[in-house]
């Protein structure tokens, strides 16, 4: 769930909960619908922002040595780059 449809979900709750009518819906409870709206759009919006901060950064490095067959030399190379999902 992205930081919109979050946004959205709690904007329909409040809608339900507090502007919309009572009993325009018969046989369910708008008001309770709307609260659980607005609690699954709070904690979809809390998870979002948590998986979007930017954690610890991964970077993996790599050194490889090698003796070069012609001059007998040897040849050392680093390499590093961030490790991504």
């Amino acid at each position: 769930m992205r930081i919109g449809s979050s946004i959205f979900l709690i904007a329909l709750g409040a809608i339900l909960a507090w502007a919309v009518a009572p009993g325009l819906i018969p046989f369910v409870d708008q008001v309770l619908i709307g609260y659980i709206l607005i609690a699954v759009g709070v904690i979809g919006l809390i998870a979002s922002l948590i998986l979007a901060s930017p954690g610890r950064s991964r970077r993996v490095s790599e050194t490889r040595s090698v003796v070069d067959p012609n001059t007998g030399e040897r040849i050392t190379r680093n390499e590093s780059r961030d490790g991504g999902l």
